[in-house]
């Protein structure tokens, strides 16, 4: 599993995320656990109103958005199948997670 690869989430939440997409540098896969990012269905958002925090993006024809918010870290052995990959989207991901570490005010 690499860098951006989006897995089914098999998880209880799984109609309103479908998906996740790992965020974890590559630099750690010795570790037994993945950070990851809920992939949330457009329609249960609703209005994306900071698309530099919630990019969006198409995944098995899904809209989906990024939630980065929720980022979690979950056991390699909990992730559903690998569906697709992000890699291509990966500097949108990554100025999301520098969205949400910036220093506030």
């Amino acid at each position: 599993m690499a860098q951006f690869d989006v897995h089914r989430n098999s998880g209880r939440h799984r109609d309103t995320i479908p998906f996740v997409v790992v965020v974890q540098s590559g630099l750690y896969d010795d570790y037994r656990r993945r950070v990851v990012v809920p992939l949330v269905n457009k329609s249960s958002i609703g209005k994306v109103t900071n698309s530099r925090l919630n990019p969006s993006f198409r995944i098995k024809g899904q809209p989906v958005v990024l939630h980065p918010l929720e980022v979690v870290s979950v056991a390699t052995e909990n992730l559903g199948e690998v569906v697709e990959t992000l890699e291509q989207d990966g500097d949108a991901i990554i100025a999301a997670l520098d969205e949400m570490l910036t220093r506030g005010r």
